[in-house]
């Protein structure tokens, strides 16, 4: 029987729309933190007890996009991305996020190791077809490297708060009746975060921009 130590990594990312967004990523030049909670695994390999540290991963998912496609963690295995929730019709910061994403996918759209993950946080309104009008009144035309994801209203809250560690729920006090992080997710072909970046602020969108080349690279 193998003991487990658990340790605590403040990963700083549960944000609200109308509050200050943190600015995880690398110092110019460094490399990249793995965030989120681990744990050091005691276990005996060979008659010795070694450690192994897990890491947070991001759950299995399978939501649809755009263009009506299945997309779930098989698809970005091996791929670098970032996720960030929002909703069509958000009065708030949706289009200041779109606007400051247009900018990374116009840098690595065509990477074929990059990819963009959307989730609408309103999928009774947000369906495929919706989604697919609201992609290209922004100008991306196919879903080659920006999904635009639908599907369970739960499944997605879950994976919103519990493996990208943002928020993301239905709050009929807000404005528009959700509540989201404005926050950009960066994550790597493992399925481990390595930045949280404001996506309404230009310099932490530009920072996330220069982080994902240390991850394509790699």
């Amino acid at each position: 029987m193998h003991k487990v130590k658990i340790l605590f990594f403040a990963l700083g990312a549960i944000l609200f729309w109308q509050c200050e967004s943190p600015q995880s990523g690398s110092d110019e030049g460094g490399n990249l933190p793995i965030l989120g909670n681990r744990y050091v695994d005691e276990i005996e390999r060979d008659g010795k007890m070694v450690e192994d540290t897990v890491y947070h991963e991001i759950a299995d998912f399978e939501f649809v996009n755009q263009v009506g496609d299945t997309i779930s963690n098989a698809d970005v295995e091996g791929k670098i991305y970032v996720a960030d929730f929002f909703f069509t019709t958000c009065p708030t910061i949706c289009p200041i996020m779109k606007k400051e994403m247009l900018r990374v996918y116009e840098t690595y759209k065509d990477n074929p190791n990059f990819l963009i993950l959307s989730h609408s946080i309103d999928p009774t309104h947000d369906t495929q077809e919706v989604l697919k009008v609201y992609a290209e009144k922004l100008g991306v035309n196919d879903a080659k490297t920006w999904n635009f994801l639908t599907g369970d209203a739960e499944k997605i809250y879950e994976i919103g708060q519990t493996s990208y560690l943002t928020t993301a729920m239905e709050d009929q006090n807000e404005p528009g009746g959700f509540l989201h992080s404005g926050a950009f997710v960066l994550v790597d072909g493992d399925g481990h975060i390595r930045g949280v970046y404001d996506g309404t602020k230009s310099d932490q969108v530009d920072r996330l921009i220069r982080d994902i080349p240390k991850l394509l690279e790699q």
